[in-house]
């Protein structure tokens, strides 16, 4: 199992800590941010390959912002997949 961070940007969480193994998504932890909500995203994104992830949440957008928190974890899924 591999374990990454990711600091977003543009939103109110601080830091996603993720848990990766054979390309699915073990485990999200999420600093910051709506609680409630990141744990609802957290508990359905557990199992979750991570390209269906990135389809699901990619270009999501939070009120009149240009991004959110489950856009920002779609990017930190590209990031993990590019290093």
């Amino acid at each position: 199992m591999e374990k990454f961070n990711y600091q977003p940007s543009g939103v109110c969480s601080r830091l996603f800590e993720f848990e990766v193994e054979d390309d699915k998504i073990n485990n999200l932890n999420v600093i910051g941010g709506c609680h409630g909500n990141l744990q609802g995203i957290s508990a359905l994104l557990k199992g979750m390959p991570i390209y269906e992830a990135i389809e699901k949440l990619e270009g999501i957008r939070c009120h009149n912002k240009p991004t959110s928190c489950p856009d920002q974890i779609a990017k930190a899924l590209k990031a993990y997949k590019k290093a």
